[in-house]
C-alpha cells in the first residue's frame, strides 16, 4: 500500500519562505495561486496581457508580469500551461533566469517524462498534482477541506525537494486529505493511459457506439441520447461515491443482472490486448512524440477529428435536449 502523508508530515513555513511563480493563470493556475496566496505564500503570476486570464487575475487581485520576470524573481517555478505550450515557454522564458538553488514544479509530468523540458542538474525538479481541477481544489480548500494530491521528485539538487513539495501541497490543501508519493513516469503513464482508454477515449466512443446501434435499430435519438448518455452520469456518481459494488447494489437487480453478464461481452479480450498495445505506446513515447508532432504541422488531423466528432448527429440531439433541463448546467 502507498503511503499517505497528512499536515502532520509537512512544514508550510518552507514554501512560505520562497516565491512562486504561476506560470499560466488558467483553471489549475487560479485554483492553486489563490490557496497558496490564502496560505500566506509570496505568489506571482506570469500571463500573457490582452487575454481573459490576465484580467481574471488582475480581477483576483494579482498584478500580472511577463514569464521572465516572474522566473526571474521567484524561487519555485510552477509551469502551468498546456502541455505542447510548456516546452517552448520553458526553454524562451524560464530557462535563462534559472540558477542554482530555485526548483520548477509541475503539475502534471508529460514534459518531464517525454525529455521536452531537460533542466539543470542544480534545481529542484518535483511535481504536485492534485486529482481534481483547480475549481475543486479552490472550493474545497475553502470550505478547509482538500482535494489529495500526487507528489513526485525527478531531480532533489538541494536535498529538500521532497519536503518542498509537501510544503507546497499542504499550501493548496492537499495535505488535509492525503498527498502519495509517485513518480513522474508513473504519473504520466496513467493519466495518458486513462484519458484514453477509459475516461475520454473509451467512454465517448461507448456511448456512440451504443447510440447508432440503437438508432439504426429505429429507436428513437431522443430516447437513445437519454439511456447512453444523459444517465451515465447518475452510473459514474455512484461508481464515484461508492465504487462499483456499492453502485451495483444500488441499481435494480436487473440492472446489476445485466451489468454481470453482458459487460464481459462488451469490454472482451480483445478489448484489454488493445489497452495492454495502447499503454506500451504511451510507455515507449509513441503517443507523446505523435502529439509533439501534430502540434508542431499544424493540428490539421487533430482538427480534422475534432471536427468530425462534432458533427456526429448526438450532439445535436443532446444539445436540443440539454436545452430542456437546464438544472444540469
Amino acid at each position: 500500500m502507498a503511503k499517505v502523508y497528512y499536515d502532520n508530515d509537512a512544514d508550510l513555513e518552507l514554501i512560505k519562505s520562497k516565491t512562486i511563480a504561476i506560470v499560466g493563470y488558467g483553471i489549475q493556475g487560479r485554483g492553486q495561486a489563490l490557496c497558496l496566496r490564502d496560505s500566506g505564500c509570496s505568489v506571482v503570476i506570469a500571463e500573457l496581457p490582452g487575454t481573459a486570464n490576465y484580467q481574471k487575475a488582475q480581477g483576483d487581485g494579482f498584478s500580472p508580469v511577463s514569464c521572465e520576470e516572474a522566473a526571474r524573481a521567484a524561487s519555485v517555478i510552477q509551469i502551468l500551461t498546456q502541455d505542447h505550450v510548456q516546452a517552448q515557454v520553458y526553454k524562451q522564458s524560464i530557462k535563462p533566469k534559472l540558477k542554482k538553488g530555485k526548483a520548477l514544479c509541475f503539475s502534471h509530468g508529460f514534459n518531464i517524462r517525454f525529455k521536452q523540458i531537460k533542466p539543470p542538474k542544480n534545481i529542484d525538479v518535483f511535481m504536485v498534482a492534485p486529482k481534481g481541477p483547480g475549481a475543486l481544489v479552490r472550493r474545497m480548500y475553502e470550505q478547509g477541506k482538500g482535494v489529495p494530491c500526487l507528489i513526485a521528485v525527478h531531480q532533489d539538487a538541494t536535498g529538500q525537494a521532497k519536503a518542498l513539495a509537501l510544503s507546497y501541497a499542504k499550501a493548496i490543501g492537499g495535505t488535509r486529505m492525503g498527498v502519495i508519493e509517485t513518480t513522474f513516469s508513473e504519473e504520466t503513464e496513467t493519466d495518458l493511459f486513462g484519458e484514453q482508454t477509459v475516461l475520454c477515449g473509451g467512454v465517448t466512443e461507448l456511448i456512440r457506439a451504443g447510440f447508432d446501434t440503437l438508432i439504426e435499430a429505429g429507436y428513437q435519438p431522443e430516447i437513445a441520447y437519454f439511456e447512453v448518455l444523459h444517465e451515465l452520469k447518475l452510473i459514474t456518481d455512484l461508481i464515484q461515491e461508492v465504487g462499483i459494488s456499492g453502485m451495483r447494489r444500488r441499481v435494480s437487480d436487473t440492472a446489476c443482472y445485466g451489468d454481470l453478464t453482458r459487460g464481459p461481452k462488451i469490454i472482451t479480450g480483445k478489448t484489454r490486448q488493445a489497452m495492454k498495445k495502447i499503454l506500451k505506446e504511451i510507455c515507449s513515447g509513441k503517443f507523446a512524440r505523435e502529439w509533439i508532432k501534430e502540434n508542431k504541422q499544424g493540428r490539421k488531423n487533430f482538427d480534422r477529428l475534432i471536427g468530425e466528432g462534432d458533427n456526429h448527429s448526438i450532439e445535436g440531439v443532446g444539445k436540443n435536449l440539454r436545452e430542456m433541463m437546464p438544472w444540469i448546467k
